[in-house]
């Protein structure tokens, strides 16, 4: 099976249109402003206008105000919601759409395969988990984590969500690590950039080729 691809972080017209020409599944738009890659929903509009049928958009939260989730929603009317911080599991299901919940692996409360198991578990209903490294830039930030504690959180899980790799991925050593997880897809930023949300359309090449690779 083949392992789909999400490039989170786009800003620019330019590297949205060389994310789609490279055949990635989904693209990732940040909406936390503390984070260099967060988008006015200005910028949203104008990006979503650019996605066509079939890729999949991805709007980014961490512990967004109900209003925000709602206005990106009007802005970019994305595909599904990802959130990233320490939302409910009520509030992650109560927006109308399909929606990744991320789990910082090694963060307070995730630091052993059965506290991240039981925290997996609340959030039965998500679309899937995605799995980053514990940072307090909340994701981006080129970092890897442990993919054992990973594996071994998921063997106690029996109904576990699709799962998404993220945290430090880079066309170096995405493949090995898609061979040690088995994800459903892999999520990159920091390592398709030249800076934060400037993708490098030669990393992006690479990264996508790597993951293609692994199958």
């Amino acid at each position: 099976m083949s392992v789909r691809i999400k490039i989170c972080g786009i800003t620019r017209p330019v590297d949205l249109a060389s994310a789609i020409d490279l055949g990635v599944d989904a693209l990732g738009f940040v909406f936390y402003p503390p984070s260099k890659r967060c988008l006015s929903l200005d910028q949203a509009r104008t990006l979503g206008r650019l996605i066509p049928v079939f890729v999949t958009s991805v709007a980014l939260f961490v512990n967004p105000e109900r209003h925000t989730v709602l206005d990106v929603q009007h802005a970019l009317h994305p595909s599904l919601l990802q959130f990233h911080g320490d939302e409910s599991p009520d509030l992650c299901r109560s927006f109308d759409l399909p929606y990744l919940k991320a789990f910082r692996v090694g963060a307070p409360g995730l630091e052993s395969p059965k506290e991240i198991a039981q925290t997996c578990m609340r959030y039965s209903d998500a679309a899937g988990w995605l799995f980053d490294s514990y940072t307090p830039a909340f994701g981006g930030s080129g970092q890897r984590f442990d993919l054992d504690l990973l594996r071994q959180a998921m063997d106690g899980v029996p109904d576990a969500r699709p799962i998404v790799l993220s945290g430090g991925l880079d066309r170096d050593n995405v493949e090995s690590a898609i061979k040690r997880v088995m994800p459903w897809a892999v999520d990159v930023s920091s390592g398709v950039e030249l800076s934060p949300g400037i993708k490098s359309p030669e990393k992006m090449h690479a990264f996508v080729q790597a993951v293609r690779q692994s199958a």
